[in-house]
Parts: C-alpha cells; sequence; structure tokens
C-alpha cells in the first residue's frame, strides 16, 4: 500500500509538471498563432477539428468549446475520415489537426487528402518537424519535455497542452467578436447557466394569479386572499395603483398584537412601499434583491400597471441557484 503522504505527493507533482508544461507554451506562441486566428475569424466556413487517440477526445473538447463561444465548429475523427467522412468539409471551412507526433500511420494518410481539398491546415502538435507539421500551413507548437506519467507514456503534460493551447484559441476569437455574455446564452438556453443569463421576471408569472385587495378590504377577506392565492402575499390596489403589500408574515403578526379583528383593514397592517421590480428583470437580479432585503416575495409592475407576484419558490423551482 502507498502512504497517504506519498499519494499526496505523487498528486502534487502531477499538476506541477503539467502546469510547468502549459507555461512554456508562451514561449511557443508566434506569428503562426496569430495568423491561425485570423485565419479563423475571417472564414465564411466553418472550423473542423480532427485527431486521433486522445487528441481525438481533446479535438471533441475544443469543438463544444468553439460552438458555445461563437465559432461554428464540427469535429472530425480521423480514421473516419478516409471512410467517408471527408465529405463533411467544405470549401471555406478551415482545419485544425491535433496530433502529439505528428507523424501517426492515420495522420499521415489524412494530411494529404485534406490539402487535396485546399482548406487552410493548421496543426497543433508536439513534434514540429513531423510530416503532419510540414504539410500544414501554421503550426501551433505545444511540445513538451515529458509526460506527467511516471513511465513517460500515458498522454498527460501534452493532452493538457493542447487543450490550453485549443483554449487560447477560442478566447482570442471571443475578444475578436467582443462576445458577451448575453451572445453566451444564446448558445447555452438550457440548464442553470442559460436561465441565469436569460430568464426574466416576465418568464415566471405569466400563468399566475394576482391576489389583490384594497386599502378598505377587511382583514378576514384579506387573509381569504392571500389563501386562496397560495402565494403569501397580496398586494393593495387604490386607483388603480400599489400603495402596500400584506404578507403571511404581518397577519401572523396581527394576530399576535390584536384580540380582535373585526374593525381592521388592509391599510392597517399593510406595509407601504413595497419592493416592486418590472417584468423585464432578469431572473437572477430579482433573486438578488429577495435576498439583500431577507425577503421571499416580490411586487411585479409595469409602469405602475400591477402584473403580479414573484415568489422565491418561482425561482428556486427553475434551478438557477
Amino acid at each position: 500500500m502507498i502512504s497517504k503522504e506519498n499519494i499526496l505527493a505523487i498528486a502534487k507533482k502531477t499538476i506541477l509538471s503539467e502546469s510547468e508544461a502549459i507555461t512554456k507554451l508562451i514561449d511557443f506562441l508566434d506569428e503562426n498563432f496569430f495568423e491561425a486566428v485570423q485565419r479563423i475569424y475571417e472564414t465564411k466556413g466553418r472550423l473542423i477539428v480532427t485527431g486521433i487517440g486522445k487528441s481525438a477526445i481533446i479535438a471533441q473538447k475544443m469543438v463544444a468549446t468553439f460552438n458555445s463561444t461563437g465559432t461554428p465548429s464540427m469535429f472530425l475523427h480521423a480514421a473516419e475520415a478516409i471512410h467517408g467522412d471527408l465529405g463533411m468539409i467544405q470549401n471555406d471551412d478551415i482545419i485544425i489537426c491535433i496530433s502529439k507526433s505528428g507523424n501517426s500511420p492515420e495522420i499521415k494518410v489524412l494530411v494529404p487528402l485534406l490539402k487535396r481539398f485546399g482548406n487552410t491546415l493548421i496543426a497543433i502538435t508536439g513534434n514540429t518537424t513531423s510530416f503532419l507539421a510540414k504539410g500544414s500551413d501554421f503550426v501551433l507548437n505545444t511540445t513538451v519535455d515529458t509526460e506527467a506519467c511516471p513511465i513517460n507514456l500515458a498522454p498527460t503534460n501534452s493532452t493538457t497542452a493542447q487543450l490550453v493551447m485549443g483554449d487560447a484559441l477560442a478566447v482570442c476569437l471571443m475578444e475578436m467578436r467582443d462576445f458577451k455574455p448575453e451572445d453566451f446564452a444564446v448558445y447555452h438556453p438550457g440548464g442553470a447557466l442559460g436561465k441565469k443569463l436569460l430568464l426574466r421576471v416576465k418568464d415566471m408569472i405569466e400563468h399566475s394569479l394576482k391576489p389583490t385587495v384594497t386599502p378598505d378590504t377587511s382583514v378576514k377577506k384579506v387573509i381569504f386572499e392571500i389563501s386562496e392565492k397560495r402565494l403569501g402575499v397580496t398586494a393593495v390596489i387604490e386607483n388603480d395603483k400599489i400603495v402596500g403589500i400584506i404578507t403571511d408574515g404581518d397577519i401572523r403578526r396581527m394576530l399576535n398584537d390584536v384580540d380582535t379583528i373585526a374593525d381592521l383593514t388592509a391599510k392597517d397592517i399593510m406595509s407601504k412601499n413595497p419592493k416592486v421590480v418590472s417584468s423585464e428583470t432578469m431572473a437572477v437580479d430579482a433573486l438578488n434583491i429577495l435576498e439583500d432585503f431577507s425577503i421571499t416575495q416580490l411586487i411585479v409592475a409595469d409602469n405602475g400597471e400591477y402584473k403580479g407576484v414573484l415568489h422565491l419558490h418561482d425561482i428556486l423551482k427553475e434551478g438557477i441557484v
């Protein structure tokens, strides 16, 4: 058995080795990188990313990153390419081929076929004198001195270097496109991330009830209104204006303070100047207001027109927190 101390030491050594390999990439950035970014940015086609083995897995991750940040991309498996998948490549497409050695049999078969189509070919390789490098228009150097693997065989530092080089390309392209959070949201409409960036208050109150009383409504009827609408709150409306809010907490406090509610009306127990948001408010911003003021409901109104009630539970149900 390896001791806990040895396991932690091996893990630290691995992380340090990979971090050092990444740091060295800075010295490899040159005119090739600049030209590659420019070509990708200016192309009217897509970015095709290909590789074999572990590099193919890195290629798939790159494609996912490029697609989500505004660079239309497709993955092409190097082994499948020569069995029909080359048909996905179109005239304006730019191709990135990833290979540590740049000399694997599949790459040697693939490169001449790619060049036959006349597309720009960008190599990401750890061997700048390889078959792939010599056949490419631009070479992005991801050379590593050694792998973190103790027998220097399993791709570790080399695949991390490939991944980081791909991220560097993607981030440069994002900056060139002035890619903003709202752009990112377009490509991530689902899940918590998309909802944080896209979901608005109006999306959550579209079919909600609108508990309403007037200042002169009896407290008994106020209680009925809150109970019936099941939002734990009611707006107090006078002359089409929101003049107050009554929550179930207000009701409980009132019952603790008085012996009878017979003569009480809404205006006697309502809170004036309630927190109000518009229906266009982002859900995440509404959540921040709820948290800042330690409340669970917000009145929703557009230009003073009462639209409904947003409850904390509405936001929690959407899973954005």
